[in-house]
């Protein structure tokens, strides 16, 4: 049979194949490459035409603490912490004993009480994040992150500036991000986005899924309507409790007798379980806050006692937005009580800010009707309302000790970027006293 070579990839009638590790060719049916010997061959009729792609990261923040942490590499890691926090993310090994993100700490050590647990270090995590948008935008100008560790790629119109179709683009890529950040990712490549998102989750951890057009209907049939991206366990429970339980339920469904009984939603539900998605990749996607919270071990009511965990959090915020060189003109308090009930409270500046030492004073103003004696498990703060920081105020105008905290704040961070952030604790040289 005639072999066409295609950027990468030969053509065996409508098959085509690449192989993930050397990106030569490989044959329709051989199990691996016969250039490298890898089984890690992507396979599909349409494997070459299609240019949307979704990257996902594999378990991100417990991918990076191995990463820095060899020791940790065969161990199940939870990253997370406080006997009454939630997981954020577990490693692969640890979700084989059923460990799962958003589950409370006590119920994932429970299940896995051999598993290290590892606090949350945004900072860290972030700086990854950025390194890895840097090597997608290497690549492709059209880059949407919709998370830390996660992005779509519109690949379209590369061939000719890379020399290669966009699969093989992205398996250069991966491997990239592999060599020079040190974790793995997932790929789902597809027509649009919401089936590339889809695509990525079929095969994780370093997976390469495809869903071409024309197995749209068929692949989308065979799923639960839980796959459906939005479509959370409240949704999930009504569209069962009304006899939808697959996407091929939606399918047969009539689109009208979907809005009647929908909405808006019943309609964005009956194209999407079409695999029709119109949405464009959007470049620049607008950051709305930056916040920090935390869960404690024991409820807090006093005033002191939350005021001291809210400074923290107000230097962590900071950092982040000097990091992000953004500034916020609305601080927002969050608390929640020992039943679960959220307080959120805002207060407007008069110019956006992105000092610790303004956050904090702010945050002090919000906090202090709120401790009335009151119980909270949880207190968080952020800054919304963000603009770039260049003109970002010192603090109150008024204060004639603000240009003195400020000043102070900047020197720290000096001191903090030429040795670390552990060098100093800013809290206990410029936190000022309760007025």
């Amino acid at each position: 049979m005639a072999l066409a070579r295609r950027q990468g990839a030969y053509v065996t009638g409508t098959r085509q194949a690449i192989c993930r590790d050397c990106f030569t060719s490989a044959t329709g049916t051989a199990r691996r490459c016969s250039a490298c010997g890898s089984p890690r061959i992507a396979r599909h009729d349409e494997l070459t035409s299609l240019s949307m792609a979704h990257i996902d990261c594999d378990a991100f923040y417990a991918a990076i603490e191995k990463r820095d942490n060899p020791e940790l590499r065969d161990k199940p890691v939870i990253i997370g912490g406080g006997r009454r926090g939630v997981v954020s993310t577990a490693c692969y090994i640890a979700r084989t004993y059923g460990v799962g993100s958003a589950m409370p700490m006590f119920k994932a050590l429970k299940a896995c009480p051999n598993a290290v647990v590892v606090r949350p270090q945004m900072e860290k995590y972030a700086k990854a994040g950025k390194q890895v948008r840097e090597l997608m935008r290497d690549v492709t100008p059209l880059v949407e992150p919709i998370s830390i560790d996660e992005a779509f790629l519109d690949l379209s119109g590369t061939e000719r500036l890379h020399r290669m179709s966009p699969a093989e683009t992205l398996m250069r890529l991966v491997l990239r991000i592999e060599e020079e950040i040190g974790i793995t990712v997932s790929v789902g490549l597809s027509h649009n986005k919401f089936l590339a998102k889809l695509a990525s989750d079929l095969d994780k951890p370093r997976g390469f899924s495809v869903i071409g057009r024309e197995e749209t209907l068929a692949t989308l049939a065979a799923m639960h309507v839980g796959k459906i991206w939005g479509v959370g366990k409240a949704m999930r429970r009504k569209l069962e409790a009304d006899g939808i339980t697959m996407i091929a339920d939606l399918q047969k469904a009539d689109e009208r007798d979907l809005m009647a009984r929908y909405g808006q939603l019943g309609l964005r539900l009956a194209r999407l379980s079409r695999g029709e998605d119109t949405r464009e990749v959007k470049p620049v996607r607008e950051t709305k806050s930056i916040s920090a919270e935390t869960t404690f071990n024991e409820d807090i009511s006093n005033y002191d006692e939350l005021e001291g965990v809210m400074w923290r959090l107000a230097d962590k915020v900071a950092t982040r937005c000097k990091a992000a060189d953004l500034s916020g003109q609305t601080i927002v308090l969050k608390l929640k009580t020992k039943d679960f009930k959220t307080r959120t409270r805002n207060l407007t500046l008069s110019e956006p800010a992105q000092l610790a030492d303004v956050i904090y004073r702010a945050g002090q103003k919000l906090l202090k009707p709120e401790a009335n004696g009151t119980a909270y498990r949880l207190l968080g703060i952020g800054v919304s309302s963000l603009v770039t920081a260049h003109g970002a105020q010192i603090g109150d105008l008024l204060d004639p000790d603000a240009k003195r905290r400020a000043a102070a704040e900047h020197a720290v961070d000096k001191v903090r970027e030429k040795f670390g952030k552990d060098i100093i604790d800013k809290g206990r040289g410029i936190k000022p006293a309760p007025r």
